[in-house]
């Protein structure tokens, strides 16, 4: 039997022969694999290969959720972006992100974020996950943002159950974080890198610090409460979820005061766009699909816009027009309109559009029709109320034997709210401020 074994083993030399001729075999299949075949055939059939072994043997699947979809901001990245930090305590890796705007005391109370390639460990009725998130360089410009995207893995038996319930989950968990959020952040565009760059929003001024008349103060809660909450109503009627407002009225009224309150009721961030920078209607379009649900969208000084007044370019020869628009391209009214009421203004859930303008009759009609602007509200001089409010704010005081007569002044003078803040701000001791109010509205009578 042993000498039957031994006769069958391949000598030493036969080992040696095959082992030769499959390596040369091989340096031969490698010099046609390169020399042959093109690079892109190659790296296809070899990533065909890697895949096909990568998916037989492993029992993970991976979601990947990028920032950008369809030239608009993913919402289940979002939704995963605002959900993840409150994981922060179950992060693998030795690494946070930690950031603060307070200059006094930058550590009272700092913003922490997720590092990239950081695994973030979550678990969902008994599902193990792991959260990574990703960069990649974008090489289609130099000034081009990095693209950001999520990679979720978990075993290929709950992938159903994570597509189902889970990205609902975190949906409605980010929507619930949002609206308990502390900081609020305002952004403003980047024509160069064709984004949104945000800062904190640290504006203090809400509902019951704003001077202005109780009566408006109470219309505008009760409709922007009725907003929040007409989620259902806006879908019944077949209109997109959004309101307009028209804020109108002479410069230092409180417009951009009344924004401010606006936004921390709402606890709604801010997109402050200069219609000015815009390029052109195409560019408008892509600012508006950037932006994210739950916002508002400001628009100051509307007046000064090439859009907003149409009766302008009605004044020029069509000649004259036509080489204005090629040489200097602008937002257009069509562009503006269809910005503020059209298909592309539902791309976005849950937004407020602010319009601001010094000058209202000089802003087309066709921006003041029902349904573009729903609100206008006017920003008027200061009235005897709002002085007394801004008394109490800036000097604490209810009551003085010289708020009469600036009371009587202010029914015949204008005088904006802002005039009447920089006059209180002179000094904390009531009888001289008010003495130098006195005068100031007399200077003003008398001009």
């Amino acid at each position: 039997m042993a000498s039957s074994f031994f006769t069958k083993t391949p000598s030493l030399s036969a080992i040696f022969s095959i082992y030769t001729s499959l390596s040369a075999f091989t340096i031969l299949f490698r010099t046609l694999l390169h020399q042959i075949i093109p690079i892109q055939i190659r790296d296809f059939i070899i990533s065909k290969f890697t895949d096909y072994f990568s998916t037989y043997f492993n029992s993970n699947f991976t979601f990947i959720i990028e920032e950008q979809c369809d030239y608009v901001t993913n919402q289940t990245f979002r939704a995963a972006q605002v959900y993840l930090p409150t994981l922060l305590s179950r992060i693998s890796t030795g690494s946070l992100l930690v950031s603060s705007s307070n200059l006094k005391n930058p550590m009272a109370k700092p913003k922490f974020g997720i590092p990239v390639k950081a695994k973030i460990i979550d678990e969902f009725e008994g599902i193990h996950l792991e959260w990574t998130l990703f960069s990649a360089k974008d090489n289609t410009s130099y000034m081009s943002r990095p693209k950001r995207y999520f990679h979720l893995t978990c075993k290929k038996e709950f992938r159903d159950k994570i597509m189902s319930d889970y990205f609902a989950y975190i949906s409605k968990s980010s929507v619930k974080i949002l609206t308990q959020r502390d900081n609020l952040n305002i952004h403003t565009y980047i024509p160069e890198y064709k984004r949104w760059e945000p800062a904190i929003f640290q504006h203090h001024t809400t509902f019951e610090t704003l001077a202005i008349e109780p009566e408006l103060k109470n219309t505008l809660i009760r409709d922007l409460d009725s907003f929040a909450n007409g989620k259902d109503f806006f879908k019944t009627v077949g209109r997109a979820w959004k309101r307009g407002y028209l804020l109108y009225g002479p410069p230092g009224t409180g417009k951009s005061s009344l924004v401010a309150a606006i936004a921390n009721h709402m606890n709604y961030s801010i997109y402050d766009l200069q219609l000015q920078s815009v390029k052109d209607d195409a560019m408008l379009r892509q600012i508006l699909t950037l932006t994210e649900n739950r916002s508002i969208l400001l628009i100051e000084d509307l007046d000064c816009s090439s859009g907003a007044d149409a009766r302008k370019e009605d004044k020029e020869d069509d000649e004259n027009q036509t080489k204005k628009k090629k040489n200097d391209p602008k937002v257009t009214l069509s562009g503006l309109l269809n910005f503020v009421d059209g298909l592309w203004s539902s791309c976005v859930e849950e937004r407020i559009i602010i319009f601001t303008t010094n000058h209202k009759e000089k802003l087309d009609p066709a921006l003041l029709r029902p349904g573009r602007m729903d609100v206008h509200i006017l920003m008027d001089y200061c009235t005897p109320f709002v002085f007394k409010k801004l008394a109490a704010l800036y000097l604490e005081i209810e009551e003085h034997d010289m708020f009469e007569p600036i009371e009587k002044m202010l029914l015949v003078l204008k005088a904006t709210p802002a005039e009447i803040t920089e006059q209180l701000m002179v000094s904390k001791n009531p009888d001289v401020t008010l003495k130098g109010l006195i005068e100031f509205l007399k200077s003003k009578r008398i001009g």
